[in-house]
C-alpha cells in the first residue's frame, strides 16, 4: 500500500505522510555550504564569534575574512560581518555582504532575507536611518519591553511586515494575533517573514477548528518552489505534527 497523501496542491504536486517524517526542531543552518569546511575555517569562524561577542568588531572582521578565505561556499563568515558592519553603523557594507550570502544561499540562511530587505526598505527611506541596527538587536529585550516597542513600530510603520510576525506570539489571545498576522501578509513581506507568518497563521487556525484550512496553507507553503528553506521546514513540522500528534 502507497503511502497516504496528506495534501495535492493546484499543481499536482503532493505531499505524503512519509514526506513529513523527520520535520523538527529547528533548521540546520550551519550546514549550509558547510560540506568542505575546513577545521582551520570552522576554527577562525568560532574565534571571530567570540571576538565579536566581546566587542572588538575590527578582530572579528579579520578573523571572518580569513574563514572565507578558506571557505569560499560557506556563508557563515559572510553572514556574520554582515552583522558585524551593521552594528558598526556601516549599513551599505551590511547589505553588501547580505546580498552576498543570498546568492550564496538563495532559500535561505538564518536571518538573511529579512535583514537585506529591511536594510533595503530603510535606503529607501521607508524607516528611518539606522532603524536595522536597532531592530537586529529587538530580541535581547524582555518580553514586556519588546511587546511595547514592537506596538511603537507597528504603529509608526505598519508597513513592517517583521514587527507584525514578533508581535503577533506576544498579544493576548487569538483573534489579536490573527489580525497582527494578516496586516503583516499585507505588508509585502519578504520570503522568509512570508513563510513564518503563514506558518504561524495556520497554527491559530488549526486551533481554533479551522484544520482543513490550516493544512491547505501549511501544504500550498511547504510544496512551493517559492519557499525559503525555514518556511518549508516549518510547514512542514507543523503539517506532521498536526497529522501524527
Amino acid at each position: 500500500m502507497g503511502e497516504r497523501i496528506v495534501f495535492r496542491d493546484v499543481c499536482g504536486r503532493v505531499l505524503t505522510e512519509r514526506d513529513l517524517k523527520g520535520f523538527s526542531g529547528p533548521v540546520r543552518w550551519v550546514v549550509i555550504g558547510g560540506e568542505a569546511v575546513s577545521p582551520e575555517a570552522a576554527r577562525l569562524h568560532a574565534k571571530a564569534r567570540e571576538a565579536g561577542r566581546c566587542g572588538d568588531y575590527f578582530r572579528a572582521l579579520d578573523l571572518l575574512d580569513e574563514a572565507q578565505a578558506l571557505a569560499p561556499a560557506w556563508p557563515y563568515p559572510v553572514y556574520d560581518a554582515a552583522y558585524t558592519y551593521l552594528l558598526l553603523d556601516e549599513p551599505l557594507m551590511a547589505e553588501e555582504l547580505y546580498r552576498r550570502v543570498d546568492q550564496m544561499a538563495p532559500r535561505g540562511f538564518f536571518a538573511c532575507k529579512t535583514s537585506l530587505d529591511t536594510l533595503r526598505r530603510e535606503r529607501a527611506g521607508e524607516v528611518f536611518p539606522g532603524f536595522a541596527k536597532a531592530y537586529a538587536t529587538i530580541d535581547w529585550l524582555d518580553p514586556v519591553s519588546k511587546k511595547s516597542l514592537l506596538q511603537s513600530i507597528t504603529s509608526k510603520f505598519p508597513a513592517y511586515a517583521p514587527a507584525w510576525k514578533d508581535l503577533a506570539p506576544l498579544l493576548d489571545d487569538d483573534a489579536d494575533r490573527l489580525r497582527a498576522i494578516e496586516r503583516g501578509l499585507a505588508g509585502h513581506p519578504d520570503p522568509q517573514t512570508l513563510g513564518l507568518l503563514l506558518v504561524n497563521k495556520a497554527l491559530i487556525l488549526a486551533n481554533n477548528g479551522a484544520r482543513d484550512e490550516a493544512i491547505s496553507i501549511l501544504g500550498t507553503l511547504a510544496l512551493s518552489p517559492d519557499a525559503t528553506l525555514a518556511a518549508e521546514h516549518h510547514a512542514k513540522a507543523t503539517l506532521a505534527s498536526l497529522i501524527f500528534g
